[in-house]
């Protein structure tokens, strides 16, 4: 094992351990080293890598202290290396779509608070089927974004968030070349929104697949032709 990858299973058996808890700062360089019997080169090496994916945060003058590891912060390194995506690939981001968003949109539709049920009913009502493309997308991904957090779930809500950004390309293409695409999607987001305002969490669930579904069908058509 590399002197670097040691360090940073040591310090990951820390924070595990519960020996340094989240928010907490880290022993000074010199003490930590010699407690994990490392070299403070190989320790600095492992808190700037573990720096990077935002599980410690060096603060100038200060010290090293652990992140709060919240799941939104820790899959924001996801996110930077989903941004290196190609264009072949979105298919298979749909199908985890289609996977993760029912689930999501199931525990939203028991777990939404009425205020958010209705702030998520102003995000349809921000667009038309006359609304330029980009901006219906945008609307798009905020309302899937919503539900995704309204799941309650925040490790769910993170993963929808990330799996989403790289199909938005595909689907102002769907809004620019398919006949009724703005407005089929725009029903659907309102049967969804429906099922949400009941509670109705299988009908939600079922809603959901069959809007991811009739993307990922779309694009998987267009690419054969």
């Amino acid at each position: 094992m590399a002197l670097t990858d040691e360090a940073i299973g040591k310090i990951k058996e820390m924070i595990i351990s519960g020996r340094v808890r989240p928010g907490e700062k880290l022993p000074r360089e010199a003490d930590l080293a010699a407690e994990l019997g490392l070299s403070r080169n190989s320790l600095r090496e492992a808190v700037k890598a573990l720096t990077l994916v935002n599980v410690l945060d060096v603060r100038q003058g200060d010290g090293t202290y652990a992140t709060s590891l919240a799941p939104s912060l820790l899959l924001e390194a996801l996110s930077f290396i989903i941004d290196f995506h190609r264009d072949d690939t979105v298919l298979e981001f749909l199908e985890v779509r289609r996977i993760l968003e029912p689930a999501a949109t199931g525990l939203a539709a028991i777990r939404m608070s009425a205020e958010e049920k209705a702030e998520l009913g102003k995000i349809l009502d921000a667009v038309t089927v006359d609304s330029p493309v980009d901006d219906f997308v945008a609307t798009d991904l905020e309302f899937h974004k919503k539900i995704a957090v309204g799941s309650g779930n925040s490790v769910l809500a993170s993963l929808v968030d990330n799996m989403s950004l790289p199909t938005a390309r595909a689907r102002i293409w769907r809004g620019m070349t398919e006949p009724r695409a703005l407005e089929r999607t725009l029903a659907e987001h309102r049967a969804i929104h429906g099922a949400i305002l009941s509670c109705d969490a299988d009908l939600a669930r079922s809603w959901a697949t069959v809007h991811i579904a009739g993307i990922e069908t779309w694009l998987r058509t267009t690419l054969r032709d």
